[in-house]
């Protein structure tokens, strides 16, 4: 007789803490040395990863990771759109999960729960910019997630000796541009790392 299936466990999703840097970096450094959905061609060091993961957390922005069994198998996080005053309200997201768990629903869970964040933290709208319009596993997410595709940067970049687009995706979040919110956020210029 077979032995029972064992039930999967359900994927956790948390805020990130300053020891899942070494398994976030792990997982960023596959996307930059083997895949066109980062620009970057020389992965940062853990170093480097802490320093924007402290940059986020310091603007109160969500960055989080998702894990079953406590091994962290992806990140997200929210960073400011543009530096300019005017877009304060405005975030972009950014989404990694390891190769080895794609198409598991990781992802999906990783992103909802970073809008669910964003749209409690009352921003209005959300970015995703999105190396590489080959990169369909990243479009199908955001689109299923509610993402419109706005527009494509042909040929910005250059990585692996070809040139490379990037993709423009945006959604609304809670009360979308309605009017604006009850508690202003302060009108100075705010940024963040990306990575």
């Amino acid at each position: 007789m077979p032995a029972p299936r064992r039930k999967p466990s359900p994927v956790g999703v948390r805020d990130a803490l300053d020891g899942d840097i070494e398994a976030i970096h792990t997982v960023y450094s596959h996307y930059v040395l083997r895949t066109t959905a980062s620009f970057e061609e020389i992965p940062p060091g853990i170093t480097e990863m802490h320093a924007r993961y402290t940059a986020i957390r310091a603007l109160g922005l969500p960055y989080l990771v998702a894990e079953i069994d406590g091994e962290v198998l992806g990140y997200s996080y929210a960073s400011p759109f543009r530096p300019r005053s005017a877009y304060r309200y405005t975030i972009e997201d950014s989404i990694y999960i390891a190769p080895f768990v794609i198409g598991q629903g990781i992802g999906t869970t990783l992103l909802s729960a970073l809008i669910e964040r964003c749209t409690k933290l009352d921003y209005r709208q959300m970015i995703g910019v999105i190396g590489d319009s080959a990169n369909q596993s990243s479009i199908a997410l955001h689109r299923k997630l509610g993402f419109r595709q706005e527009g494509v940067l042909r040929g910005v970049g250059l990585k692996f000796g070809r040139w490379m687009d990037v993709v423009i995706m945006h959604r609304a979040l809670g009360k979308s541009d309605a009017k604006p919110p009850a508690i202003a956020r302060p009108a100075g210029a705010t940024g963040a790392a990306k990575g």
